[in-house]
């Protein structure tokens, strides 16, 4: 057995656990540190706090007398509550003992309220986490400003580019340009050629220079675990052929690749830049697109076929920053996105419309996670969010064990007065640990089994 040879795919696995074990760790963290504050607000004191499973590997108690422990297994977290006979938060230890005063301070001596809000601030506390970050990139990225300025030109090779950084452009193919919020529609309307004139304001003068098609095949970004991203294409690189017939803008790689059915595709890519000994250069790459299942803003799917990477104007425009309310409104519709995107999905693989392969375990989500941190700490973190809103979703379904059935509960209690009995609580946490275990395998049989 070749072991030298080995190290480069060990080391790629080091790396996707890696990171793996930070996403997860983070938005645990963050879950379960909702519910311990507010646990700790509403008069419920917690006696453990624990990033991980298993061995405790670091311990330290606080001077409320919590312990706060990682442990050896990352594979999530908890927070037991005194009164607590277990983490699950279910099973009570013997209180009889206490007086009422330090009986309101366990889990299930405390009045409902305090315990309905100590569990749903755990998936609440994963939403906000996703908001703030989300508004954090807007904040970071800014917003493309009014009127339509130059930032930064992008290299394209073989095709004239006069428009230059500060340049205001007034107009394209003779066409006035519009305000950002209708530049896609106004560039679906232009001539579909190679070269165009901008009518451009620099320096107080309006110049007529030539410049690309505004949307050429330029690569804005590659998603992971997609074909791009297993044939090695990155940010920056430029499509220039496929199979062998030349390419200008980025709707006729859309076009062949929606059209392909699946079929090997020969791309021809050059890159501008790069530290692999591929600068400047051009070279083949054949991939095979893959059939997805896209979330659509106003509900439902759109089945097509895709590569896995996104396109964009050739030049940035100049941006301003957005405002943090407006950040934060961008943070909630993100959140809302998904969370809608996600209710959805799972409503129509239930029904058949799509592929159940759009269910990824925990093999698919590590994946995910070392090829996001694989694009930079930007990709990473807002990985983390979106994976932090769908951690949060699923804590909310009722299924007994899970943040949602303890809710039910409550609820339960709410409406007649006294908690389910003993035994009914048993019977249900295992149906749900069933569940939850039925779902682990199935999703984790779509890890290793689907295309």
């Amino acid at each position: 057995m070749d072991l030298i040879g080995l190290i480069p795919s060990f080391g790629s696995v080091l790396y996707t656990v890696a990171a793996f074990v930070v996403a997860l760790s983070v938005i645990v963290a963050i879950h379960e540190y909702g519910h311990y504050i507010v646990g700790r607000w509403s008069g419920i004191h917690a006696e453990v706090f624990s990033i991980g499973f298993g061995p405790v590997l670091f311990s330290r108690r606080d001077k409320r007398g919590t312990l706060w422990q990682v442990a050896a297994l990352p594979l999530g977290g908890y927070v037991k509550f005194l009164g607590d006979a277990d983490a699950s938060s279910v099973g009570r230890s013997d209180t009889a003992a206490l007086d009422a005063a330090a009986a309101r301070r366990t889990m299930h001596g405390a009045p409902l309220w305090a315990r309905a809000a100590t569990v749903a601030a755990g998936p609440i506390f994963n939403f906000i986490l996703s908001i703030l970050v989300f508004a954090a990139v807007l904040l970071w990225r800014g917003v493309a400003s009014d009127p339509l300025t130059v930032d930064s030109v992008a290299p394209l090779p073989g095709i004239s580019q006069e428009v230059q950084q500060g340049d205001e452009v007034v107009a394209i193919a003779g066409r006035e340009t519009p305000d950002l919020a209708g530049i896609d529609a106004f560039i679906q309307e232009l001539p579909m050629e190679p070269e165009l004139d901008y009518d451009v304001l620099r320096d107080g003068d309006t110049l007529t220079v030539l410049g690309p098609y505004p949307y050429p095949p330029l690569v804005g970004s590659v998603t992971p675990q997609s074909a791009a991203m297993a044939a090695g294409l990155r940010s920056g690189d430029v499509i220039t052929a496929i199979n062998g017939s030349e390419i200008f803008a980025f709707d006729q790689l859309r076009d062949i690749v929606g059209e392909s059915d699946g079929a090997p595709l020969d791309l021809t890519v050059w890159r501008p830049s790069g530290d692999d000994n591929l600068e400047g250069a051009t070279r083949e790459v054949t991939l095979a697109p893959k059939r997805m299942d896209l979330p659509l803003s106003e509900g439902g799917f759109e089945t097509r076929w895709l590569i896995g990477i996104t396109g964009g104007l050739y030049f940035t425009p100049q941006t301003t920053s957005p405002g943090p309310f407006t950040a934060l409104g961008y943070g909630v519709d993100q959140t809302l996105f998904i969370i809608r995107s996600s209710l959805s999905g799972l409503y129509n693989m239930a029904v058949g419309a799509i592929s159940s392969c759009n269910l990824s375990g925990p093999i698919g989500i590590a994946q995910t996670s070392g090829a996001a941190a694989s694009q930079g700490l930007a990709s990473f973190v807002w990985f983390v969010a979106v994976l932090s809103t769908a951690v949060g979703l699923l804590n909310l379904f009722p299924i007994p064990v899970l943040d949602g059935g303890h809710l039910v509960f409550h609820g339960y209690e709410a409406i007649t007065g006294k908690p389910p009995g003993e035994r009914a609580l048993n019977v249900l946490m295992a149906v749900g640990l069933a569940l939850l275990g039925t779902l682990m395998v199935f999703a984790i049989g779509n890890d290793l089994f689907c295309p």
